[in-house]
C-alpha cells in the first residue's frame, strides 16, 4: 500500500530536525530591537532575501586603475611593501607617484548603468551588492564626509551609487544593496583612534556613523554589506545601534537584511545572514542563513590585468557553487570586478549570461527553495537536493541537481529518500505509521520530469528507495541547450 506524501513529509521532517534545525519566521506585530545583539538576533529574517538566492557582487573602485594584483593594492604597495607592487609601481610609474593619483584616472567615461542592470537581470541574479566605499576609503557617491576623495569630486565626477541604484529599479526587480567598509588604511582619524587604543571614537563618530546613515537615507539599500570590521570590537564601531537603527526606524526597517562583519568576533554570530569568510561554502546545512560571496576570478575582487584564463572560473564551476549552496540553506554572491573605463569584461559577461541561461531553465529548483532532509545523495556522487517551499494538494516537489553527466551509460541510481529509509509491514519510523510496506517511489506516487525536457517523458523505475533514471538522448538534451547541471523535478503524492 503507498503511503500519502504528507505522512511521509512528516516522518522525514522529524528526522531531519532532530540533526539540523533551520530558523523558522515568526510573524507578528513590529517589534523595537534593542542595541544588542541578544535583541537584534530575534529579528526574523525577511523572506524575499530567502527566496532571492542569488546575488550579484561588485568591487568597483580606485584600485580598477592599477588592475594589478587585487583590490588591496594599496597597502600592499605602500604598508607590505610587497615586493612584486613595489616592482609594478617602479616599473610603471614616475619614482614619487601616490595612490591618489590614481583617482584622476578612474575615469568611468563608458559607465552605463542601465547596460549594467539589465546584464544582471539577464544573469537571473535577484539582488546586487556594489562597493559604496573600499578599505581605501574612496567613495562612489559625494560623501559629505570625503571631501575630494569621492567620484563626484574626481575621477568621474559622477554619483555612481545614484545611477546605478535607479537603473536597477527603473530595469529590473533586483533589490538594491551596498557594501561598506568601516575602516580605512590610511585615514588619519582610524589611524588616531588605534594610537589610543581604540578608547576613543572619533573615526566612528565624523566618519563611519555619518557615511551609514547617509548612504541608508539617500539610497534605500536593502543590504547592508559590511566589511573592514576585524581591527576593532563591535562596541567600537556601535554596530549594536547601528542595526537597532536599521531595524526600527531606517527607510528601510521591513526590507533590509545585514551580512556578519560588525566587530571581531561577529562572524558567524550575529547578523540577518552569514559571510563567516569569503569563498564560504561549508558543503553541509546550516541552521542560520548564509551566504557564498566568491569572486569570478578567483583570486581578486577588483578587476586586474595580471591574470590568465587558468584563473577564472568556468561556468559549469559557477553553476556547481550556486547548487551546492542552494542545497545548504545558503545564498550566492557573484562577484565581478568592472574596469576603470566602466566597462565588464566580456569573460565576466560570457559568466553571467551562461548563469543566467541555466536558472531559466533550473530555477524554479533553486528560487524560493528550501532545503530537502539530504542537501545531497549519500550514494551517487555530484547529486544535490533542494524542495519546493510549499506543498499543494498533498504533493512534495524535490529536485535532483546532477553535477556529472553519465556520459557512459546515459543513466542514473539516486536516493531522494536516503539511503536508510526502508519499508516494512507495520513498522513505525520516528512513532509515525508509515503503512503497510511496499514502495514508496512508484508509478501511481511518483511523476519525474526533467526541467526543460517536460514534454519528453523520462523513464524511470524504483526499487525502494532507489530510483533508477534514464537520460533522454544526449543530442536532445544539447538542442535544448541544457548544460553544465542537469535537474530532475521528483513529485511525489
Amino acid at each position: 500500500m503507498a503511503i500519502s506524501a504528507w505522512t511521509l513529509l512528516v516522518a522525514l521532517i522529524v528526522v531531519w530536525i532532530s540533526g539540523a534545525e533551520v530558523d523558522a519566521q515568526v510573524p507578528g506585530p513590529r517589534t523595537r530591537y534593542q542595541p544588542n545583539w541578544s535583541s537584534l538576533d530575534q529579528r526574523p529574517l525577511p523572506q524575499w532575501y530567502d527566496d532571492a538566492k542569488v546575488g550579484i557582487f561588485l568591487h568597483y573602485g580606485v584600485y580598477s586603475v592599477p588592475s594589478f594584483g587585487s583590490e588591496w593594492f594599496w597597502t600592499n604597495w605602500k604598508n607590505l611593501r610587497n615586493p612584486e607592487y613595489v616592482q609594478f609601481m617602479q616599473r610603471n610609474y614616475k619614482p614619487d607617484f601616490t595612490y591618489q593619483e590614481f583617482a584622476s584616472q578612474f575615469t568611468a567615461e563608458l559607465f552605463n548603468a542601465t547596460k549594467w542592470a539589465l546584464l544582471f537581470k539577464n544573469s537571473g541574479a535577484r539582488y546586487v551588492v556594489l562597493t559604496s566605499k573600499h578599505h581605501d576609503g574612496f567613495t562612489l557617491w559625494p560623501s559629505k564626509n570625503s571631501y575630494g576623495w569621492n567620484s563626484m569630486d574626481v575621477g568621474p565626477k559622477r554619483d555612481i551609487v545614484k545611477e546605478l541604484a535607479a537603473a536597477i529599479r527603473k530595469e529590473s526587480d533586483l533589490r538594491f544593496g551596498l557594501y561598506y567598509s568601516l575602516f580605512e588604511w590610511f585615514n588619519p582619524l582610524w589611524t588616531d583612534d588605534k594610537l589610543h587604543l581604540l578608547m576613543q571614537q572619533h573615526f566612528v563618530e565624523r566618519k563611519v556613523r555619518p557615511e551609514q546613515m547617509e548612504l541608508v537615507q539617500q539610497y534605500l539599500p536593502e543590504i547592508i554589506w559590511s566589511d573592514g570590521d576585524w581591527e576593532a570590537p563591535a562596541k567600537y564601531w556601535r554596530s549594536e545601534e547601528f542595526i537597532a537603527w536599521l531595524y526600527n526606524d531606517s527607510p528601510v526597517r521591513d526590507t533590509v537584511v545585514t551580512n556578519d562583519r560588525w566587530g571581531f568576533g561577529t562572524a558567524c554570530m550575529h547578523g540577518d545572514f552569514y559571510n563567516c569568510a569569503d569563498r564560504f561554502n561549508p558543503g553541509v546545512l546550516q541552521a542560520h542563513k548564509w551566504e557564498n560571496a566568491f569572486t569570478l576570478d578567483r583570486t581578486s575582487w577588483g578587476q586586474r590585468f595580471d591574470v590568465s584564463l587558468a584563473d577564472f572560473m568556468t561556468s559549469k564551476e559557477v553553476i556547481k557553487e550556486i547548487v551546492t549552496t542552494v542545497s545548504c540553506n545558503g545564498n550566492v554572491l557573484i562577484n565581478v570586478g568592472p574596469t576603470k573605463f566602466g566597462t565588464i569584461l566580456p569573460i565576466f559577461e560570457e559568466r553571467l549570461r551562461d548563469m543566467g541561461r541555466w536558472l531559466e531553465i533550473n530555477g524554479e529548483g533553486i528560487y524560493g527553495s528550501v532545503p530537502w532532509i539530504y542537501q545531497n545523495d549519500t550514494l551517487t556522487a555530484n547529486v544535490w537536493y533542494t524542495r519546493q517551499k510549499e506543498a499543494s494538494n498533498g504533493k512534495i516537489t524535490v529536485y535532483a541537481f546532477v553535477l556529472e553527466y553519465p556520459y557512459d551509460t546515459n543513466e542514473l541510481d539516486i536516493y531522494p529518500l536516503g539511503k536508510d529509509v526502508n519499508m516494512f509491514q507495520n513498522v513505525m519510523l520516528t512513532g509515525i505509521d508509515m503503512g503497510t510496506g511496499g514502495d514508496v517511489l512508484n508509478e501511481q506516487s511518483t511523476q519525474v520530469v526533467m526541467l526543460g525536457m517536460e514534454d519528453t517523458t523520462i523513464k524511470w523505475a524504483a526499487v525502494r528507495n532507489r530510483l533508477h533514471i534514464e537520460f533522454p538522448p544526449k543530442h536532445h538534451i544539447d538542442k535544448r541547450g541544457l548544460n553544465y547541471a542537469w535537474t530532475f523535478k521528483i513529485t511525489i503524492m
